[in-house]
C-alpha cells in the first residue's frame, strides 16, 4: 500500500518569539541542578504513577519539608525510640 502526501509549506513568524523556558518558574522556586541517585528518583516517579498523576518533583519537595520540620533528635536517641517501639510491637 503506497501512501502519497501532497507538499504543505508552513511558514511559522518567529518575530514575536521569546526565548527562555515554556513554562516560567513560579514565585519561591528556584530552579537548581541536582544530582539525585536513579533508584531514588524512580521511587519518587512510581509513587506518583501509583498515584495515578501528578508531578515526582513536588512530592520531593514534600518528602523534603516534611523532612525539615520534623522533631531532630541525635541518633542514639532515635534508635533507642524506634527500638522501643519495635520491641513494643512484637511483644517482647
Amino acid at each position: 500500500m503506497e501512501v502519497e502526501y501532497d507538499s504543505v509549506e508552513m511558514e511559522y513568524d518567529f518575530s514575536q518569539g521569546k526565548r527562555g523556558a515554556i513554562d516560567p518558574v513560579g514565585a519561591g522556586k528556584t530552579r537548581i541542578t541536582i544530582r539525585i541517585d536513579d533508584d531514588v528518583l524512580e521511587w519518587f516517579r512510581e509513587q506518583v504513577h501509583q498515584a495515578g498523576g501528578g508531578n515526582y518533583q513536588t512530592l520531593m519537595n514534600e518528602a523534603l519539608r516534611t523532612h525539615i520540620q520534623q522533631r531532630h533528635e541525635p541518633l542514639e536517641s532515635t534508635l533507642r525510640r524506634v527500638l522501643r517501639e519495635e520491641l513494643e510491637r512484637t511483644g517482647k
